[in-house]
This record gives structure tokens, C-alpha cells and sequence, in this order.
């Protein structure tokens, strides 16, 4: 994904996105919402990726812990945050929301990407070297199935 978009361009402009395993990273253009510190209980839900539900902009948006979709345990500590992604669109989702462990930084990502040979979780697609930093490329595509597989319902409050 990161490659075919940088193709376009010489250069564009990433986020890394700190989680608590790993460290993903997207081109700024899928992030709709960076939520900085704000008041969310972290909860444990059925299937073990649901972290609660997020109000945004009129919308219920599931939290899902990226770890714990990849079969890891997402923790939730006080440095936590929430990035708010744009949907692919095939899946009939527009916005999800995934949980942090610090705060994003900005890189400039080129079309020269270099792979790095780890192990990846079922909801990544590759690992690349930015700076002195492995980062993982997220399958947002996967990753609305998921959330879509999972028929959730949020609460009405």
C-alpha cells in the first residue's frame, strides 16, 4: 500500500503509530483523527480485539487493540490515545478507531521502502525500516473485515 501511494510522489508524509508491542506505520492520508488524552475506560469485550465503543463526530466507533487482533494482548495504559482511520471502503465502514500506547510521530516516507524480514501478525502486510525503527504495515483491509465479520452493536446511551 505504502509503496504503490509513495510511487506517486517522491516522498510522502507517514505516521508511526505506537502500540504496545510494535509500532505501526500509515500514510498521513488515512488517519481522518488523531484523539489525544481524553476519558475512555478500556474494557474487555467479546472477541478479545473490542475495546469499548468511542464517540466521534455524531458516529459509535468500536476501539479495537491492534495486538489483540493479531492474537497479542493490547494493554491500556495512561499514555493511551485512540487514532481514528479512514475506511477502504468496500466494507460498508467508514471510520475505525484503534488504540495507541503514546503519541504519533510524523516521518517522510519514500518509494525506496526497505523490508525487514520479522514475523508478522495476521493483520499486517509487511515490516519496513523508517529511520532506526522497524515499523509494521497494517492490512486496513483485513482489519474492516474484521470489524465487520463481527457484526458488533453498539449500546445505545
Amino acid at each position: 500500500m505504502l509503496e504503490h501511494i509513495a510511487g506517486q510522489r517522491s516522498s510522502l508524509t507517514g505516521l508511526l503509530l505506537p502500540l504496545g508491542d510494535r509500532t505501526l506505520v500509515l500514510p498521513n492520508v488515512a488517519v481522518a483523527e488523531l484523539i489525544g488524552e481524553r476519558a475512555f475506560v478500556c474494557e474487555r469485550h467479546q472477541p478479545a480485539w473490542h475495546m469499548g465503543w468511542i464517540d466521534w463526530r455524531q458516529q459509535r466507533l468500536p476501539l479495537i487493540g491492534f495486538e489483540a487482533a493479531c492474537g497479542g494482548e493490547t494493554p491500556c495504559g495512561e499514555r493511551a490515545r485512540i487514532v481514528v482511520l479512514n475506511a477502504l471502503g468496500d466494507t460498508g465502514l467508514r471510520y475505525l478507531a484503534v488504540l495507541l500506547q503514546g503519541i504519533p510521530r510524523s516521518c517522510k516516507l519514500d518509494s525506496q521502502l526497505n523490508y525487514v524480514d520479522v514475523p508478522l501478525g495476521a493483520m499486517e502486510l509487511a515490516a519496513v525500516q523508517v529511520g532506526d525503527q522497524v515499523a509494521r504495515v497494517p492490512d486496513l483491509a483485513a482489519l474492516e473485515r474484521l470489524v465487520r465479520d463481527a457484526d458488533l452493536q453498539p449500546l445505545v446511551q
